[in-house]
């Protein structure tokens, strides 16, 4: 974790009607860090056992999650995994910052779930947010003509939340899905995002991911493509996404995988060479260290 491996843990407190999921919705920073069910604020580093989705609606900020300062601007989505030790810090957002923030447990999106990130890996809507790599605070952009729709999500998520009506625990899991399903989408477009956020290094490192993820390709390979030493391309890939060339290699490997074993027959082997696995047993064992399951497995789930 970040800052020290004693912070308190926040557990998500359950509910008796078992719709397990929070809607916060915050402007600037006064209160402190928003938490289930009550609002309760913890006021040094902390982590949590549930997942934490803040969209910013509005206005700019900062949050510092494991020992890096993450801002956010309107658009923004900032994924907190489990784990995860944020840091509260006062004036970490302007007093007119607008902010949603959704809370829950895996077992909502589904009750086969466990409270294990290995389960956790093993399911397609989450795996992309939990998966070994990732760092603790994932921070993706909405593009402007998707806002709405994700606003109108979020808020409908709430009504549900506050109404319960007949059918709620339905339309819960629902919008929870749509904001998931979402999220994996903005995941694909990660080099767009950092391009239009004026990372000229980070797009051009994953323009030759993305060009060249299924043929033999190392950081050395990346680097020679870009220009710059590896050393240089690990220190400024890891900082800013908290994750090594390496590992998006891999994710982007297995992201393709995960697609060809859902939409074609084609066996794992084959799938395996397709995505840049030059050992089809290589493939296998790193897709089950990212998913918890192996590929015929994931498959057939």
């Amino acid at each position: 974790m970040g800052e020290s491996s004693d912070v308190p843990v926040v557990g998500y407190p359950r509910s008796p009607d078992g719709l397990d999921v929070t809607v916060r919705h915050r402007r600037g920073d006064a209160e402190g860090p928003a938490l289930p069910p009550a609002g309760t604020p913890v006021a040094g580093p902390h982590a949590h056992d549930f997942l934490v989705l803040l969209l910013v609606e509005g206005g700019r900020g900062t949050m510092r999650v494991d020992d890096r300062e993450i801002p956010l601007a309107p658009g923004d989505v900032l994924v907190l995994a489990p784990g995860a030790v944020v840091a509260p810090q006062a004036g970490h957002v302007d007093p007119h910052t607008e902010v949603w923030m959704v809370f829950f447990p895996a077992d909502v999106v589904d009750p086969a779930t466990t409270g294990s990130l290995v389960s956790w890996r093993s399911h397609p809507l989450l795996a992309p947010l939990v998966g070994p790599g990732r760092a603790g605070g994932q921070r993706f952009g909405v593009p402007a003509g998707e806002r709405a729709g994700w606003l109108a999500h979020v808020r409908a998520l709430d009504a549900e939340l506050r109404e319960r009506r007949d059918g709620a625990a339905a339309a819960v899991r629902a919008y929870l899905t749509l904001l998931l399903v979402g999220l994996t989408r903005l995941e694909a477009v990660v080099t767009d995002e950092l391009r239009d956020r004026d990372e000229p290094l980070l797009a051009a490192v994953f323009d030759v991911v993305e060009r060249r993820f299924r043929e033999p390709l190392s950081l050395r390979d990346v680097a020679s493509a870009v220009g710059l030493t590896p050393g240089h391309v690990t220190t400024v890939v890891r900082r800013r996404t908290g994750r090594t060339v390496q590992q998006w290699i891999t994710e982007r490997r297995l992201r393709e995988a995960r697609r060809l074993l859902h939409d074609t027959d084609l066996t794992v082997a084959a799938v395996a060479a397709r995505v840049g696995f030059r050992d089809a047993g290589y493939f296998v064992r790193r897709f089950r260290a990212e998913h918890g399951v192996p590929p015929g497995r994931w498959r057939a789930a």
